[in-house]
């Protein structure tokens, strides 16, 4: 599989991932070739690239979860992105409370795992992206912790307008990967504006802007590395501030390397002092991590396949190692030590490498 960008792109490559329109109708199945029709659905649509097959390759696997992430995630970013323009330059919202309805059908009353797949995001698209991922994280999170469906309803909302001043931050200060003090106060002044507008546009529910500054102002202490001043935080505002974080952090763009979802949870566990424990087990519990199959890079440069998951603590499974076919127990710190995992392995459109086959030859079956 590689990544082709939109300028070279070719009739005859076949799709690793279907294409929907505005509306989530399937235009052009996985496995199907580019037509000249399909390149220019592209080009229409402000899609940077697509994920291609090579010639022989086979169609990897892909579950019904997955593809219906993949077509929420696209369909939805799109409205949320004309939502968000509509707050930002009329001051008003259309379509806001059937956005926040439907993140929370789709993944605020979950009973199982997902795979949390991130899709590249390009710097016209990047806002809206994020505005939606921070939702469907809130909803799974507040599901697990049991919050009452009028309170999840404003959580969601919440971060589907926390970027709407964004929308006023350069270009050149957006795609920088290192940001000067200069960038920092320019970013931050545009997120004051945005709290500004989502403060008049929600007058009746007060909470929604409540959220948004909170969680801002907990991540722009933590930034500086400091005690933020909020006695209280409002559930809504710590659940923001993690969504946030796991988010920026594992996003696919042109700008940096994403971290794996295995480094932002810990990353998450290790500033407990900050981000809620509980809160952050929530994500734990909401998304798949290390499920068998799951390829891993240890701390001491070898590799290996995760075969039972450790429910007390998702960063300590049972591995197989590949160096010598021993089953290495992660949670036996007497045994192992310090060793832990690095980080998983991933493929180029940043799924988790499962190989299945290889648990079946060690005589593993799930």
């Amino acid at each position: 599989m590689i990544f082709v960008r939109q300028e070279n792109l070719k009739t005859g490559m076949r799709l690793a991932k279907p294409i929907y329109n505005r509306k989530g109708v399937l235009l052009y199945e996985r496995d199907s070739k580019l037509t000249v029709q399909g390149i220019e659905s592209v080009k229409n649509f402000g899609i940077i690239g697509l994920y291609i097959l090579e010639p022989a390759e086979p169609l990897p696997p892909m579950t019904e979860d997955d593809v219906e992430f993949e077509r929420f995630q696209m369909v939805t970013s799109f409205a949320i992105e004309d939502e968000l323009k509509e707050l930002h330059d009329n001051g008003r919202i259309k379509n806001i409370a059937n956005l926040a309805a439907s993140v929370i059908k789709g993944y605020g009353r979950l009973d199982h795992k997902i795979n949390f797949v991130q899709n590249l995001r390009s710097k016209e698209d990047e806002i809206a992206k994020h505005s939606l991922n921070v939702a469907m994280l809130s909803a799974m999170i507040t599901h697990k912790l049991n919050v009452k469906l009028s309170e999840q309803n404003e959580i969601v909302t919440a971060a589907l307008v926390h970027g709407v001043g964004r929308l006023d931050i350069p270009d050149e200060i957006r795609q920088k990967d290192e940001k000067t003090d200069d960038d920092k106060r320019i970013i931050y002044e545009c997120k004051k504006r945005g709290e500004s507008i989502i403060d008049a546009v929600f007058l009746s529910t007060p909470s929604i802007g409540r959220m948004v500054s909170q969680s801002t102002r907990m991540l722009n202490a933590f930034d500086r590395g400091e005690e933020h001043n909020i006695k209280k935080p409002v559930v809504g505002s710590k659940v923001l501030a993690i969504a946030r974080v796991f988010d920026n952090m594992t996003a696919m763009s042109n700008v940096g390397e994403p971290s794996s979802e295995v480094s932002a949870v810990r990353f998450l566990m290790e500033h407990e002092d900050f981000f809620d424990p509980d809160m952050t087990q929530a994500l734990i519990d909401s998304i798949n991590l290390l499920t068998p199959g799951t390829s891993v890079e240890l701390t001491n440069g070898d590799k290996g396949l995760v075969i039972t998951e450790n429910r007390y603590n998702v960063l300590e499974p049972i591995i197989l190692s590949f160096a010598d076919n021993t089953i290495i127990d992660l949670g036996q710190k007497m045994i192992y030590g310090d060793l832990a995992i690095k980080d998983i392995m991933k493929t180029m459109d940043n799924r988790n490498v499962i190989d299945r086959d290889a648990l079946k030859r060690a005589g593993i079956n799930l």
